[in-house]
């Protein structure tokens, strides 16, 4: 089926789900009777989504999804609202990119996750907003994030060495903004984390610290190469890094 064909039947499914949630009455009589004609409207809210995103139309998916929504929510549904939510955040950052809207609907999965004790689907979410906001230089924002995630993955057997990448990343957010704020930062991931100093994420930082009091722009692009030929850097970290070596004087501003 072509797109216009797809289209036209989102469209239609749309309706139909309009359709329903209208002709199920009151909407607290639905609630409570365990409405079915709701729950069969979400699901075609959803499928017109589908629909919607594979014609392209990305601002009629949305509007499915956020149909979808305010139902589930209404029946206290947080878990399927909040997966709705992610599927709209992805079209934001990735269709859209309109990256203010996709961290708005992180930010709300990852509430309703944490109100259903899914703490690690809300830290993904969470994630996701804190490289955004470090993105668009809300450090402060991020490094909430990062520090709060952190905490909570350090004593956990299985994902306490993603611990010492979260401390990593808001040593970072903290080093842009000030490079005395960096030093206590990561003293004090170290005293709450005592394998963050073993880890060479930590040596990283003290070497970048040490280049930049110096103000030694090469002794800190030796630092950064010598890091990436063990561990490849991604594109987030590489552009933190550069906007932490432009504070160096006289910095071309690159990473070579």
């Amino acid at each position: 089926m072509d797109s216009s064909g797809k289209e036209k039947e989102a469209i239609q499914l749309m309706a139909e789900a309009d359709k329903k949630v209208k002709s199920s009455g009151s909407f607290l009589g639905g609630m409570f009777g365990g409405n079915q004609k709701v729950e069969e409207a979400c699901e075609m809210y959803a499928r017109a989504a589908n629909m919607f995103k594979m014609a392209k139309n990305w601002s009629e998916a949305i509007k499915c999804l956020n149909a979808a929504i305010d139902i589930y929510t209404d029946m206290g549904r947080f878990t399927i609202a909040a997966k709705h939510h992610i599927t709209i955040a992805e079209v934001y950052e990735s269709e859209l990119v309109d990256i203010e809207k996709a961290i708005a609907h992180y930010e709300q999965a990852a509430d309703y996750y944490k109100g259903e004790e899914s703490n690690s689907s809300a830290n993904k979410c969470l994630l996701k907003v804190a490289s955004y906001s470090a993105q668009l230089e809300q450090y402060p924002k991020a490094i909430e994030i990062y520090e709060q995630v952190g905490s909570n993955t350090m004593d956990n057997p299985l994902l306490k060495y993603s611990a010492k990448e979260y401390f990593f990343k808001a040593s970072l957010c903290h080093f842009i903004v000030d490079e005395l704020n960096a030093k206590l930062a990561i003293g004090k991931y170290e005293e709450m984390f005592p394998a963050f100093s073993d880890s060479r994420e930590c040596k990283l930082l003290k070497k970048l610290l040490e280049a930049h009091e110096e103000q030694n722009a090469e002794a800190f692009t030796e630092a950064v190469k010598e890091f990436d030929s063990i561990s490849r850097l991604d594109q987030w970290l590489t552009t933190m890094l550069l906007r932490i070596k432009k504070t160096i004087q006289g910095d071309e501003g690159d990473l070579k």
